[in-house]
């Protein structure tokens, strides 16, 4: 099983880590707020503890699960403490509307976390296209985007304990596309599918 840490302390935070804790991992929660980590902890049980904000994670993955606008800076703020870690940015930038990405470039939160991380941290998207409930409930594919093959296999091995199916996207320039995905999961919702009780999943076809 992995060893966990969990920047955040919101919905996604709790339910990750909830899930985390049925599978058998160890699991860490550090948030700015030290009393909300500490009650998540607590809340979460399984042994679960609470780092202090800034502080180098116990956690050899390190989920940072915040607004998209806070993690770079997160990121950047921990700075040398997420040497050697592997990092899952579980984040969307959507606009105001939901309706398309806040960044005008080819690129990803994910992309420029990796570029405001320690060179021996590797970043890994993940989780963003799954609703929250799902994600609790359900049984989603799990979509993925990193360049480190080795921090991928850590993270399927990883979504794998929570008893869901990593999917490999390819490098971390497909998490500029997985966020498009979170736009195109939020615009089914909408629309084609009329409600929230669904996931972006493969099939495949017997050969």
């Amino acid at each position: 099983m992995s060893s966990i840490s969990i920047i955040g302390t919101g919905n996604m935070a709790r339910t990750i880590g909830a899930r985390a804790v049925a599978g058998g991992n160890t699991v860490e929660v550090m948030g700015r707020d030290h009393d909300k980590a500490a009650d998540l902890a607590k809340a979460l049980g399984g042994g679960a503890t609470t780092g202090e904000w800034g502080a180098v994670p116990a956690g050899d993955i390190v989920i940072v699960a915040l607004l998209a606008d806070n993690v770079v800076p997160v990121v950047a703020h921990y700075g040398d403490a997420l040497a050697g870690k592997v990092i899952i940015d579980i984040s969307n930038p959507f606009n105001a509307t939901a309706d398309g990405l806040t960044h005008r470039e080819v690129t990803s939160i994910a992309q420029e976390a990796a570029k405001a991380a320690p060179a021996s941290a590797s970043v890994v998207k993940g989780f963003n296209t799954i609703f929250r409930h799902v994600l609790e409930q359900g049984r989603p594919d799990v979509f993925i985007a990193g360049d480190d093959a080795q921090a991928k296999a850590i993270v399927e091995a990883f979504i794998t304990s929570l008893g869901l199916r990593p999917m490999d996207a390819g490098g971390l320039e497909m998490a500029h596309w997985l966020e498009g995905a979170g736009v195109l999961t939020m615009g089914l919702a909408r629309h084609g599918v009329g409600g929230w009780n669904f996931a972006l999943g493969v099939t495949e076809l017997p050969a």
